[in-house]
């Protein structure tokens, strides 16, 4: 039924618009092209208005069609069709739920762990664990890695001390110092009989020279892109891509965080200079969940599988003492978005505090209003984000959403001493999320995204301590002040923040 009435449909719009080409041919080619074009935005916008999206992403197309048709027809090649989205990925997400609950859920949490950590926040893991089929855990251990040394030298460190396995997940990989300082590692690895597995976005990794992957092959490293895309402005998937950072050895030492693997963030960038940034190394049977979401994954670029106790059999060996731990995936495969939703939930939520940290911060309706209730309920809400931009239009964009946030008694700190990278949430001093999502729509909604969730950690700990110290870097922005930039400034945050669902 549902093929017949698109048929219908498509048969209609052909002849009203041969109907109309036929008289305007004689404009010549460029009145030919232009009102193609013209038609190719109706008929674009025809079918978004049919999916049903979100009223202001349905409206955002609409106008740019409008004001904008060939730019508008660009834009939608790039990044507006996701109504293959649900067909792309069905069969990962239904095969990642299988995997998920055949094996996370053998995982036994005690009464007496979940009634410590207080009803709210057991609800809180609850909806995590339901959304993202991983339960919590009371056995591992973790560990803050605070900027670019500190993470790589651990992160070295634990890869030249590999014995069994290295599976390695990033989306963006630089053949730059430290790029090829693991690559080395890896190619040693290999040869001295490590199972080495290395994937990388398609898209964030599209500088990767040839020979930097030809040379990890040579040496007997498995690698695969995940995504590739052929032709961009012709193929769906250039708009989903995999942001995730994770790195998994031997099954029991396990790394997530926002950093990728490049230069400049370890500080070597003229551009940005110092890097704040965030990463967490994590030992025992969370590691598990980590292993999973890189093995679906790579299940999904490859076509091979390795579910099999060699790889998902972490050290148990740690002591309920450690705090909780979920590690949690989130994606256009799942239908729900699920970072998004376990943010709003920790947000709702809070009793005291409310503490971001996001380089990119383009919240969608239910978090920016939930960001703001909070606030106007008394709860201490903090928004820490880049003084300097390193993308102007999202930067832009962001700026819009700060009036109504400080109207509404949000503080917000613009962070001085370099580029702000970070992605962390941390609710009421006890509850956190370190991870690759950032608190925007992209991540919400389009990006392969994945999440460390801890609860009463001494990582939590040192995420409070840490935000306390960047603050000290930072710059507070009050309303007075801040409502008095130029009329051309606030022009082109509107402009951006109309853009802001498209980003």
């Amino acid at each position: 039924m549902k093929n017949t009435v698109r048929l219908g449909i498509f048969i209609v719009l052909l002849c009203i618009i041969w109907y109309l080409l036929k008289d305007h041919v004689q404009g010549g080619f460029f009145g030919f092209f232009s009102l193609l074009i013209t038609f190719s935005s109706i008929v674009m916008g025809f079918v978004i208005f049919l999916e049903n999206r979100h009223p202001t992403q349905t409206l955002t197309w609409l106008v740019v069609f409008g004001a904008f048709p060939l730019l508008g027809f660009i834009f939608y090649l790039l990044f507006g069709r996701n109504y293959r989205k649900e067909k792309m990925y069905r069969k990962k997400y239904f095969l990642d739920k299988q995997a998920f609950l055949k094996i996370e859920g053998e995982r036994d949490v005690s009464e007496e762990k979940l009634n410590e950590i207080g009803e709210h926040n057991r609800k809180l893991f609850h909806l995590a664990q339901k959304l993202g089929n991983s339960p919590i855990s009371f056995a591992t251990e973790t560990k803050v890695l605070t900027n670019g040394d500190e993470t790589f030298s651990h992160i070295l460190e634990s890869l030249k001390n590999a014995k069994h396995h290295i599976h390695i997940q990033y989306y963006i990989v630089r053949d730059d110092h430290i790029g090829r300082e693991i690559k080395s590692i890896l190619i040693d690895r290999a040869k001295n009989g490590v199972k080495v597995r290395f994937l990388y976005d398609a898209v964030g990794s599209w500088t990767l020279p040839k020979a930097y992957i030809k040379d990890l092959r040579n040496a007997g490293v498995e690698v695969a892109p995940f995504g590739p895309v052929k032709l961009p402005f012709l193929n769906n998937k250039f708009n989903f891509r995999n942001h995730r950072k994770i790195i998994v050895i031997d099954g029991d030492i396990g790394f997530v965080g926002g950093l990728n693997i490049g230069d400049e963030y370890l500080g070597r960038s003229k551009s940005f200079g110092f890097w704040r940034d965030t990463h967490l190394m994590a030992k025992g049977e969370a590691v598990r969940s980590l292993q999973l979401i890189f093995l679906q994954d790579w299940y999904y670029s490859t076509n091979h599988s390795f579910l099999t106790d060699e790889y998902l059999s972490p050290s148990l060996s740690l002591e309920h003492k450690h705090g909780g731990v979920q590690m949690i995936a989130g994606g256009p495969d799942n239908e729900w978005s699920v970072i998004k939703d376990i943010f709003f939930s920790m947000i709702t939520s809070a009793k005291e505090s409310v503490w971001i940290a996001s380089p990119y911060f383009i919240p969608d309706e239910d978090i920016f209003q939930a960001l703001k209730v909070a606030a106007l309920s008394g709860v201490d809400v903090r928004l820490l984000v880049p003084q300097n931009p390193d993308k102007w239009i999202v930067w832009h964009a962001s700026r819009s959403y700060f009036p109504d946030l400080l109207e509404a008694g949000v503080r917000i700190f613009a962070y001085k001493r370099g580029f702000l990278h970070s992605k962390i949430v941390i609710i009421d001093k006890e509850l956190a999320s370190i991870g690759t999502s950032n608190m925007d729509m992209r991540s919400f909604h389009l990006n392969f995204e994945v999440n460390a969730f801890l609860y009463k950690t001494n990582s939590t700990k040192k995420l409070v301590q840490d935000y306390l110290d960047d603050l000290k870097e930072a710059q507070e922005l009050y309303i007075d002040s801040f409502n008095k930039r130029h009329i051309g400034i606030k022009l082109l945050e509107s402009f951006c923040r109309l853009l802001s669902p498209l980003l």
